[in-house]
């Protein structure tokens, strides 16, 4: 038998045992990825409002740390317009998100306020509140949620592609509700060097913007494993960034407003 030299078998040996150390470590990782179950955080905040800046860099570090253990933190912030008129016009501010804030807030029965935050459409507070964040967002990862998948296909033109998007079988809707299917284009990056109103003087950075929200059909609360499959084409703003654009699917019931299930996936320029 062949006798190899005691530095290189020692060598070998650290090779193998760092070999199976990295392998371990990967399949650790993907583990915890897997399980992770989807949650949708919703921050309403404006440029013109003091109080939203602290809310805005707490989305930031939920959506980029992933604090919560088994939770996929998908989080879209939604500039609302009722701050205009005091000094300062968001340029990212939208009638729309206005009046899904207050859509929310005739569902939890008081007034539309800033910032707010909204978890999987059942809970809400105050968007600064880290501890309560955290709180609803590990609750909402322990419930049952519908299985969405999103897949792109290829770009068609220089501000357009098409991607399918499927909901299994529905999980945890009413009787009687309907579950509406959503596809939202969110964007990372934007700022503002804010010149006017209460936070004059400031630069406010701003993390899963949305840029825009539209229904794209009906999961049917049927026996059958896909409750919905679609094809869809999502058209881009020529000022939007590709390299920071995502493209997210959720189920929301109509009545209720809670959030069933979702899906999110990056766009490369």
């Amino acid at each position: 038998m062949r006798s190899f030299p005691l530095v290189f078998r020692l060598s070998l040996a650290f090779l193998i045992a760092c070999s199976a150390f990295s392998a371990n470590s990967k399949a650790q990782t993907s583990a915890g990825q897997v399980g992770r179950k989807p949650v949708v955080i919703e921050l309403f905040t404006s440029e013109g409002c003091s109080s939203c800046p602290p809310a805005d860099v707490l989305l930031q570090k939920l959506e980029l740390q992933q604090p919560v253990a088994g939770a996929e933190i998908i989080a879209l912030e939604e500039h609302v317009d009722y701050w205009n008129h005091i000094g300062w016009v968001d340029p990212f501010s939208s009638a729309e998100w206005t009046q899904r804030q207050e859509a929310y807030a005739a569902q939890f029965k008081n007034d539309a306020y800033t910032p707010e935050l909204v978890v999987d459409g059942q809970s809400q507070f105050v968007g600064s509140n880290q501890r309560a964040a955290e709180l609803a967002i590990e609750k909402a990862a322990r419930g049952v949620k519908t299985e969405v998948a999103i897949t792109p296909g290829k770009p068609e033109g220089k501000d357009s592609q098409r991607f399918t998007a499927s909901v299994g079988k529905l999980a945890g809707n009413n009787t009687g509700d309907v579950a509406e299917v959503w596809l939202a284009v969110t964007e990372d990056g934007l700022h503002s060097s804010v010149s006017q109103g209460e936070n004059a003087g400031h630069v406010l950075h701003h993390v899963a913007t949305l840029r825009s929200l539209r229904k794209i059909g009906v999961a049917e609360a049927s026996g059958a494993s896909a409750s919905f499959t679609g094809d869809t084409l999502v058209k881009f703003d020529s000022h939007w960034n590709p390299e920071n654009l995502r493209v997210t699917i959720f189920v929301q019931q109509k009545k209720s407003r809670e959030i069933l299930g979702a899906a999110s996936t990056k766009i490369k320029g």
